[in-house]
């Protein structure tokens, strides 16, 4: 009866830390401006079956794609063996499925062989981080609590395994010795083998082994779980709106800012008066480009906390490979973390009664400099190569638009550019009339 109270309360606590944490992300996004993406539901569900379920973009890099889709698989599937664990920790009963016989023969024997599976594949990928070091898992921005985030994911999945698997080890000891409790449910093809690795130990030591084994397992999960919203894994979870709400026009297609699109259609419009005074502008004036994270959209922050730094933006981004400071994913953890930081301080300013939360920091400088921005060549590869379809160049324009617009910092370079757009139509300096006059030429 002990037990039961001591797991029920570590499960609603857990539960509800979780929840909160959750809350906390979920309203750090929602500071973001309004985007529609409610459009084209089929095409999106698609997608998202395709990539966030699929992981169709995984599978471009062979050997860590397979090895993350078996950890993948692994992670889920063996999550119905945990349900298995609460109901038993709620009921203080033991192997509760166990009435499905050959089935749950079946299940518990998949269960085994995932468990192996995802257990060597954590530690190739532990031996590719550490051993090997893999270029793209370096850079500036990997400082030591993104490399030990990584790897601490990755032992925590090693020792989760490794307790199931000796954990049904015990098990199968305690059915062999007819062990009041301990239900016959078969042999366990993967932990019979490791039966050995208690010795001689008698019932007593493998029922102490067994239920310590048990506690570590499920408690370890609720650890995990809580850990996720401070981990670059919570993509676990937000993969799939991510991918949903994705970009589905052309990847070279920018959008339009409303307040410029909106003069330029006036400048356009026959039927405009060109003496008409403009509407007095209501509340604050809109920003052109983001200066902070606040002045990004939610799916651009919805981004930044999805980002799985894998790195395969950087190792895609033609700046960031010919030696310039741009790094596509230093981009997206540099808007988790500045969002992080505008949360916590919105949430600290209203519980003491402030109005409103100004630490005289922004993304723009304080996080992303002007030298990454104007790298940024526009090509779109880092959006392209992202598993979880983040984009890197939204945010990166929209910055830079804020740089030109509103503090017209360019290069000489671009700024010539825009005086021929102005008014020749064209980038280059030759006026519309005379771009033609090649052809004359023949």
């Amino acid at each position: 009866m002990i037990s039961i109270v001591i797991f029920c309360v570590a499960l609603v606590l857990a539960s509800l830390l979780f929840a909160k944490n959750v809350r906390a992300i979920m309203a750090n996004i929602k500071l973001g401006k309004d985007l529609d993406r409610s459009d084209r539901k089929g095409e999106r569900l698609s997608l998202m079956a395709r990539v966030a379920l699929g992981q169709s973009k995984m599978v471009v890099r062979p050997v860590s794609g397979l090895l993350h889709i078996i950890v993948y698989v692994g992670f889920i599937i063996i999550n119905i063996e945990v349900l298995e664990i609460v109901i038993d920790g709620i009921t203080g009963k033991h192997r509760v499925f166990a009435f499905m016989g050959g089935f749950y023969h079946f299940l518990i024997s998949a269960f085994e062989g995932l468990a192996l599976l995802v257990l060597v594949s954590c530690l190739i990928f532990l031996i590719r981080r550490n051993v090997l070091r893999i270029k793209r898992f370096f850079g500036n921005e990997m400082t030591s609590w993104p490399k030990t985030d990584a790897n601490l994911i990755l032992i925590t999945e090693v020792l989760l395994m490794s307790a199931f698997l000796l954990m049904n080890a015990a098990d199968t000891q305690l059915q062999a010795l007819g062990s009041e409790h301990y239900t016959q449910v078969g042999s366990f093809p993967i932990s019979r083998h490791l039966v050995g690795l208690f010795g001689s130990a008698g019932e007593t030591g493998l029922i102490m082994a067994e239920r310590g084994l048990w506690w570590f397992h499920i408690i370890g999960i609720f650890a995990f779980l809580n850990y996720l919203p401070y981990s670059k894994h919570f993509h676990i979870l937000l993969a799939f709106p991510n991918v949903f709400y994705s970009k589905l026009a052309p990847k070279g297609q920018l959008t339009n800012m409303a307040a410029v699109k909106k003069e330029v259609e006036l400048m356009f419009d026959p039927n405009a008066d060109p003496y008409a005074a403009p509407p007095e502008p209501v509340g604050e004036p809109e920003r052109f480009g983001a200066k902070d994270v606040t002045d990004l959209t939610w799916k651009q922050l919805m981004d930044g906390y999805t980002c799985t730094e894998c790195g395969r933006c950087t190792d895609v981004c033609p700046a960031n490979i010919t030696g310039k400071s741009l790094s596509p994913r230093k981009i997206m953890m540099d808007t988790r973390d500045r969002l992080d930081e505008v949360g916590k301080g919105i949430r600290t300013a209203k519980k003491k009664g402030v109005e409103k939360f100004d630490d005289g920091k922004s993304l723009l400088r304080d996080y992303i400099s002007e030298e990454e921005l104007l790298a940024c060549t526009s090509c779109n590869a880092c959006t392209d190569a992202c598993p979880v379809n983040n984009d890197p160049l939204s945010v990166i324009v929209d910055l830079r638009r804020y740089l030109i617009m509103e503090e017209s910092k360019a290069p000489a370079e671009w700024t010539g550019v825009f005086t021929n757009i102005e008014n020749n139509g064209a980038p280059w300096q030759f006026a519309q009339a005379d771009r033609l006059n090649w052809k004359n030429e023949a």
